[in-house]
Order: C-alpha cells, then sequence, then structure tokens
C-alpha cells in the first residue's frame, strides 16, 4: 500500500490534455498525530497498483479538515487517504489483517475486506464534483 501511495505522487500533476472539471476533496476527521496524510487520485488500471493520476503529501498534517483540489480528466477514479500517523513508512495492520493507521475511500463505512475499484470510484464528467471523505482509524 505505501507503494501505491509513493507512487501516486510522483505522477501527481500529470493530467491528460482534456481538463474536464475541478475535483474537490473534502476530508474531515484527520487526528493530529504527526506522521503524512497521502491522498492518491487513481484511474480503473492503477487502482490498488503503483501509479495514479494526481495526488498530495501533507507533512505532519493538522486535525480536523482539509481540502484537496485536482483538474482531472473525464472518467471515473477511485481517491484514496492514507495517514500513516506514527511516521514509519508502512500502511500498518492488526492481527486479523485490519487497518491501525488512518484511512479513507468513498463508501469508507461500508467495506468489509479489500475494495474492488466499483465500490469506491467517482465519476467526473464536465461539471464540478466534490467529494467528501471521512478518516477511519483502526488505533
Amino acid at each position: 500500500m505505501k507503494t501505491l501511495f509513493l507512487a501516486s505522487l510522483f505522477s501527481m500533476g500529470i493530467v491528460g490534455p482534456a481538463l474536464a472539471a475541478p475535483v474537490t476533496v473534502d476530508l474531515d476527521g484527520v487526528r493530529d498525530a504527526g506522521g503524512k496524510l497521502y491522498v492518491s487520485v487513481q484511474a480503473r488500471k492503477q487502482f490498488m497498483q503503483d501509479g495514479g493520476i494526481a495526488g498530495s503529501v501533507v507533512s505532519a498534517p493538522h486535525a480536523g479538515s482539509h481540502r484537496f483540489s485536482y483538474d482531472l480528466p473525464t472518467g471515473e477514479y477511485a481517491i484514496s487517504v492514507w495517514h500513516d500517523d506514527n511516521g514509519n513508512g508502512t500502511f500498518d495492520k492488526d492481527e486479523r489483517s485490519s487497518p491501525l493507521d488512518g484511512w479513507s475511500m468513498v463508501n469508507g463505512k461500508e467495506l468489509r475486506g479489500k475494495p474492488s475499484f466499483d465500490q469506491v470510484r467517482t465519476k467526473v464528467g464536465n461539471a464540478p464534483v466534490n467529494v467528501h471523505l471521512k478518516m477511519v482509524y483502526g488505533r
């Protein structure tokens, strides 16, 4: 998962020539726990792999809400957030493989197990899109 977010960040800002509309991500519930906050936007072929179309990194994020904006071509995207709250560079899980680090995706509260792209996708057309996400913490 770490490589997924880091690789997405290396390719952030690379968008196709035909921009559709701004996508705004409003993220709530971030804890003041230090570490880094990673936001990744991925197309279907990139989902849960290395690489992405856009992303952001926030070092030592403040508690509360954050806003991110991206210009994306028309299509479907998964928007993932990972808060490496202890700063160890690893997406920590417990003995049952449940996440301990903070995370968020569309429909996050309903997800059980590894998500599919169709469960977490956001459609981008010609009008502005606002995605509201809430952080989930396992510890």
